[in-house]
């Protein structure tokens, strides 16, 4: 899951539709409406992230509202804060490298 959810971000547009389903949910027109590209093109997009479970699809009468599903953006950052303490140790010892340097 963790494959499919870096490849879902690996996009500009996937981010963008993420950051906008982070304030509420959004038809798919509402959600295509700042970009330069048409629905079904918009509608692939979700299917990348509804498949890598950052969105879901709802129903309510007529609309089918997208939501934001952050579970596997949980996990990603879980993930990457195994490296933070990675890129700390490394950059406290160019700091002490630095100041011996001085």
């Amino acid at each position: 899951m963790l494959d499919a959810t870096f490849a879902a971000l690996a996009d500009p547009t996937r981010r963008a539709i993420l950051a906008r389903l982070a304030q509420g949910e959004a038809t798919v027109s509402e959600l295509a409406a700042p970009f330069a590209m048409s629905q079904p093109a918009v509608s692939k997009h979700l299917k990348v992230l509804e498949k890598a479970g950052l969105i879901t699809r709802g129903r309510d009468a007529q609309r089918r509202p997208c939501r934001l599903a952050a579970e596997p953006l949980r996990e990603a950052t879980e993930w990457l804060a195994g490296y933070r303490d990675y890129w700390e140790e490394s950059y406290q010892r160019l700091d002490s490298l630095l100041k011996g340097m001085e």
